[in-house]
């Protein structure tokens, strides 16, 4: 196989890296182009978005960079019509190169990580004044209790109501597998477990219907396990309330 001079060594690494790069810009901007999510709903969910976006910046570019490489190597240095029999040339190992490859991807994580730590533990905070809403799972559906703001029995509902504005701190339990609490437009979740309650902060901030879904496979009635957040005004959820509170009071006498 022939040798390639130094000279000629740079630049193939310029003609690798430069076809990299423009394939890395292209990626960039296809991957944030996309709207890969539904609509915000949500206050959390445009600091989820942006932790989104970070991702596909710092991810696609590697991502890009590496399959251009590995691809232009397989057609560069490809054994020609006779060489099939010979030996490459011999590469000794890089102490630089391996050090530089091995601490920057160690650095990027922990940058990672440390912001996504950060922005979720910001977002997960505990609010003054937050509602309580206990959500049960069970293959295969979902049901919510409310506080009954007269005391007495929780009120129960298929539905799930909540007022735009209002931080709600939701109790989240299982009563046979294991199932995940997710409302897509409020781009949170959180796993059900049997045996323990789990807890998630949401504040919803548009109004609207929105659907609940399980995120987590659960059986064969997965696909079906879903229900309907409702974001509505204070007004509305007042109105909502005193009709559910109306109905337990009857039920129970």
């Amino acid at each position: 196989m022939t040798e390639e001079t130094p000279s000629g060594g740079r630049r193939s690494l310029a003609r690798m890296l430069g076809i990299g790069l423009v394939a890395s810009v292209l990626g960039v901007g296809l991957g944030l182009a996309i709207d890969w999510f539904p609509v915000q709903a949500s206050t959390q969910a445009s600091t989820i978005d942006t932790l989104y976006d970070v991702l596909i910046a710092v991810s696609v570019p590697i991502f890009v960079l590496v399959s251009v490489v590995v691809l232009y190597c397989v057609w560069r240095f490809r054994a020609r019509p006779g060489q099939e029999l010979e030996d490459g040339a011999p590469i000794h190992g890089d102490t630089r190169l391996e050090v530089i490859w091995t601490a920057l991807p160690a650095v990027l994580l922990i940058a990672l990580c440390t912001y996504a730590f950060v922005a979720l533990d910001d977002i997960e905070a505990a609010q003054p004044d937050e509602r309580r809403i206990r959500v049960t799972a069970q293959q295969y559906a979902w049901s919510f209790e409310y506080p009954n703001p007269r005391g007495g029995e929780p009120i129960r509902a298929e539905e799930l109501v909540l007022v735009e504005g209002e931080t709600v701190r939701f109790d989240i339990r299982a009563l046979d597998v294991i199932h995940s609490f997710w409302v897509p437009a409020f781009r949170m979740k959180r796993d059900a477990v049997p045996g323990i309650t789990t807890q998630l902060r949401i504040t919803p901030n548009r109004r609207g219907r929105y659907p609940v879904v399980c995120a987590e496979l659960c059986g064969l009635g997965h696909a079906f396990m879903r229900a309907t957040a409702n974001v509505v005004s204070r007004q509305e959820f007042d109105a909502w309330m005193a009709q559910q509170t109306q109905g337990t009071q009857e039920r129970g006498g």
